[in-house]
Order: C-alpha cells, then structure tokens, then sequence
C-alpha cells in the first residue's frame, strides 16, 4: 500500500503543477494582450497609388564570363563559343559591343587558333569607334578593348620594322656586291703593274 500511495501522491503533486503552470499561462497572456494594445500602429512610407515604374534590363552576364573564364584557362574554342551565346542572348547594343570586342581580343593570342592579326587590327578599329559616353560595358572588356588598341599599335609597327628590314637588307647586298667589284678592280689593277 506504501507504493499505492506514494504513486497517488506523485500523481496528484503532477496535476496540480499542471494547474498551476496552466494558470499562470494564461495569466501572463492576458497581460501580453493588454501591454499589445498600446502598441503604435507600424507605417511604412510607400507611395500611394499605382507604381508606373519601369523596370531596369538587367543584363546577364554569364556566358560572358563563362567565355572570360574559358580564356584563362586557354580554352580558346570555349571562349569565343561562350562570347557568341552572350552574342545572340543579348541584344542591347553594349552586349553586341562586349562579344564583339572578347571575339577580337581572342584573334590577337598567338596560341588561338583563331589567331588573325589583320582581322583584330580591322575590328579594333571598327569597334572603337563604336564604345560612346555613358555605354556601360564590363570593366574586362574595356581592358580587353585598350589591349587591341595596344596590340593595333605594335602590329603597325611590326609592319613598319619588316619593310625597313627589307631594304636594309636590299642596301646591304648592293653594297656587298658594290665592295666585291670595288676588290675586282683594286686587285686588277694592283696586278698588272708587276
């Protein structure tokens, strides 16, 4: 009977912490419930009326730098693929400007095999012209865009350098053929006095 009662007892000492906890429950929400209502009303300062904005083209910049990240690592073929989706993708004028000029900048890497100086010298100066204040275009393509005009610039030279080359060489087999007649006729000369 002891175990009788002393499992009654926890029974009952269990329901009436029940109770307890239970009143004091719902005396603490009527108390919440009073302090919520002199809470201020929240407001937000949105405008009234409908918004007639209009919504900014986001550009997508991704197969752009895909094509960016193909070029590091020296996936050339990737590269201008990527450039091209870009291409066809977007068709604001600064997109067409980007993948234009990341196509370009793609023709002046020797181990490319899209590798065309000419071609990259003719584009350069097509697509410089066309980049006007106030396009927004990727900070890697106005790299990209000086590196073409850096690489127009050595090209021009090269060609320069070749010419000059050629003639130099030109003036120096006639002077070597000048000095070889020069040598005939001193040793002729020199010669026949004996």
């Amino acid at each position: 009977m002891t175990m009788l009662n002393t499992a009654l007892t926890a029974i009952v000492l269990v329901c009436l912490l029940q109770a307890c906890t239970a009143a004091r429950t719902s005396d603490e929400i009527a108390a919440l419930e009073a302090t919520t209502d002199n809470v201020p009303e929240l407001t937000l300062n949105l405008p009234q009326g409908k918004c007639n904005c209009v919504p900014l083209a986001q550009t997508d910049y991704t197969f752009l730098e895909r094509g960016f990240d193909a070029l590091t690592e020296g996936d050339y073929v990737e590269a201008v693929q990527s450039f091209q989706r870009y291409q066809r993708l977007e068709k604001s004028t600064e997109a067409q400007l980007e993948a234009e000029t990341a196509i370009a900048y793609v023709s002046t890497m020797t181990k490319s095999p899209f590798f065309d100086p000419v071609e990259a010298r003719k584009a350069n100066r097509r697509l410089y012209k066309q980049l006007t204040p106030g396009m927004e275009v990727h900070p890697k393509i106005l790299l990209m865009r000086e590196s073409l005009a850096s690489f127009g610039f050595m090209q021009r030279n090269l060609v320069k350098l070749e010419v000059s080359n050629a003639t130099l060489k030109q003036d120096l087999v006639k002077r070597e053929e000048a000095l070889k007649r020069l040598r005939e006729l001193a040793l002729g000369q020199s010669a026949a006095p004996q």
